[in-house]
């Protein structure tokens, strides 16, 4: 019952995230007036809104003009709803589960404001910051490093809500300071910008929710989803080399894969280098 009770939230939220989605990049308020058909306007009644199943019944268009409705409608509400149920089966149900919902939630907001917009917008990135730094004593990281560095220099502490608070902190100092080092020396070499501060406060909203480890794990596979998918898209469609990509949209999926399996990878990758 669980697993259905989850994926049946994970589908309203998803209903909720798509409305973030079509009115937060262009400032509009995410309560009111209530969800409406963009072409004509109309409000759409509550069994017009039924995730997934109202879209496949109308068969892709608004019930008032015909109009056709996007499909990120359908698969943002699968892919909430798909996650909700996998941190449930990685993690279990605790409060550190419910936060990385939140998280996640957001995460998706972001992949597809960017993949719209190109932009990673500060309402969320910033949110984030202060959500994860806020929740990391009763959340705890379980990052290492900072206590690796206090045992560096001398110091310790018994703490562990400290210890996890200093952890939330270095991963968004670090690895937000990290992405911006990578783009500074872009511009100076390349002469153009390669990545916007959105992407840099988005790895300082990631850092201090999963710490220092897991964000430079994200960098890196994000990185590599980016150059694949990337390459292959402007090849198969005949873009310019210099086309912009939504950078922020392979981070944020990169993050959810991070936050899941990150620790299972790092752990793999460890054992195959000590095993050389």
């Amino acid at each position: 019952m669980t697993d259905l009770a989850l994926l049946l939230v994970g589908l309203m939220v998803g209903s909720f995230l798509n409305v973030c989605i079509a009115r937060i990049p262009l400032g509009e308020s995410i309560v009111f007036p209530n969800s409406h058909c963009p072409q004509c306007g109309n409000s759409i009644k509550a069994y017009d809104n039924i995730p997934v199943i109202s879209y496949v019944l109308l068969r892709g268009k608004c019930r008032s003009c015909k109009a056709k409705i996007s499909w990120q409608y359908p698969v943002v509400e699968t892919l909430t709803a798909l996650t909700f149920w996998l941190t449930y089966r990685c993690l279990g149900l605790d409060l550190r589960t419910a936060i990385l919902l939140i998280f996640f939630s957001a995460m998706w907001v972001l992949v597809f404001i960017d993949l719209n917009h190109r932009i990673l917008p500060n309402v969320i990135t910033l949110s984030g910051i202060a959500l994860g730094l806020v929740c990391s004593p009763l959340a705890p990281v379980r990052d290492g490093t900072a206590e690796f560095l206090l045992n560096l220099f001398g110091w310790s502490t018994s703490s562990q809500m400290l210890s996890s608070f200093l952890d939330s902190v270095l991963g968004a100092l670090v690895c937000g300071g990290f992405l911006w080092a990578v783009a500074e020396l872009y511009l100076r070499i390349r002469k153009i910008e390669g990545l916007g501060f959105g992407d840099i406060k988005l790895m300082g909203m990631v850092g201090a929710l999963l710490g220092v480890k897991l964000t430079l794990l994200t960098i890196m596979l994000g990185s590599m989803m980016g150059a694949v998918i990337g390459m292959l898209f402007i090849k198969l469609t005949g873009k310019d080399s210099r086309y912009e990509l939504p950078f922020g949209s392979f981070l944020g999926l990169a993050t959810i894969i991070s936050a899941l399996w990150g620790r299972q990878m790092i752990g793999g990758y460890t054992r195959i280098v000590h095993g050389l």
